[in-house]
């Protein structure tokens, strides 16, 4: 258990003040003077990093970090209290406006990617034919400028089309119903598809493959979503299926976008 000797200098995690100062307003879920607050939330926040970041287990968190018990259980509180998906979406925002955009979109990049299982998530994986992987699938929505809008985790065995008005649905409902177009590859094709997304309000747009094409094409629109996936990926926790639950696998990989947009708001306040 090599993990157990780091010390704070030795691991890539550490979250930095004015990260926090971004942050630590949505995570605080009760005062800093409750008595039900046994550790620091900046130190939970950043042992939840190391996991997201290295794909330790939890058992393997550095000693001079909170217990692994406290640091997961305080996880579990900020995911249903959907703490991240309000982070992101403000960090989103700011993130466009930056860049002289409106804070929310007009049109969004539709995919998923299918993470092999473990035996944690054994029970409920399902058999995706297409990559002849077992595992789940993670459905995710992002904006053009790759920052994540809204993501759905299913068993594998789950088709593009059957899922993409669950994640329309929650595209608009995390938008304020703003996006009216969906950049798709040619697994969302078909009228099913189609009319399952126009429902709330998302017209899809197949974006496809030249027919002559030999080697790697980069595709308009369709690379932005490439591009998140392989961000995601850095994320040693979101390479494979390493969770328990569903909502874990979700929640985890919205901690690797807030952790990734919170460097590119830090980018943006040096440069300027």
């Amino acid at each position: 258990m090599a993990a157990k000797s780091l010390d704070r200098a030795a691991y890539p995690s550490d979250v930095s003040a004015e990260e926090w100062a971004r942050v630590a307003p949505y995570l605080a879920l009760l005062r800093e003077s409750s008595g039900q607050r046994d550790h620091d939330l900046r130190e939970v926040f950043d042992g939840l990093r190391y996991i997201v970041k290295t794909g330790a287990p939890w058992r393997f968190m550095p000693h001079d970090l909170p217990p692994w018990a406290a640091a997961y259980q305080q996880t579990q509180r900020w995911l249903a209290a959907e703490c991240f998906a309000e982070v992101a979406g403000d960090l989103r925002a700011a993130l466009r406006m930056a860049g002289d955009r409106e804070p929310e979109p007009s049109a969004v990049i539709l995919n998923s990617r299918t993470l092999r299982s473990s035996p944690e998530s054994g029970e409920r994986a399902g058999y995706d034919g297409a990559t002849r992987k077992k595992g789940s699938k993670v459905h995710l929505a992002v904006d053009t400028s790759g920052h994540m809008v809204a993501l759905q985790v299913t068993p594998a065995d789950a088709g593009d089309r059957g899922e993409v008005g669950r994640l329309a649905a929650e595209v608009q409902a995390e938008t304020d119903a703003s996006v009216e177009t969906g950049f798709v590859d040619q697994g969302y094709t078909g009228d099913r598809a189609a009319e399952a997304a126009k429902a709330p309000g998302i017209t899809l747009e197949v974006v496809k493959a030249p027919e002559a094409k030999r080697g790697f094409v980069l595709l308009p629109r369709r690379w932005g979503m490439e591009r998140s996936f392989a961000w995601a990926t850095r994320c040693r926790r979101l390479v494979k299926d390493y969770e328990g639950y569903a909502t874990t696998r979700a929640g985890s990989h919205m901690v690797a976008f807030v952790c990734l947009m919170l460097r590119q708001v830090e980018k943006l306040m040096i440069s300027s």
